[in-house]
């Protein structure tokens, strides 16, 4: 008698464990595709976040382009031939990557 006193909860105590463990196996494959949906696409404000990094990474290029050529430009008024064939490059540098930046709204 004591036995089947302490088989008895027992029996539905398995029971609830093998009715989840059933739902966790059922359940598997669409959470899993759903991670990988989730992995696969960007949302729009991660891509913001990418975009505006990309824009001050070429802002921060394009500063230190202008201080070098700004340099270039002052040796090259002072005779220095060197200077200026540095600063037309660097000119030509800032030409290329000024288009990728975008331009603030005036006020």
């Amino acid at each position: 008698m004591p036995r089947a006193v302490l088989l008895f909860p027992l029996a539905f105590l398995v029971q609830g464990c093998l009715a989840k463990a059933a739902l966790d196996v059922a359940t598997l494959p669409v959470k899993a595709a759903s991670r990988a949906v989730d992995l696969a696409t960007t949302s729009q404000s991660e891509a913001d976040e990418k975009r505006g990094r990309e824009i001050r990474r070429r802002e921060a290029e394009l500063a230190k382009l202008e201080r070098r050529y700004e340099r270039e430009r002052e040796d090259c008024e002072r005779g220095d031939a060197d200077a200026c064939e540095d600063a037309r490059g660097t000119y030509a540098e800032i030409e290329r990557l000024l288009p990728s930046v975008p331009v603030e709204p005036t006020r």
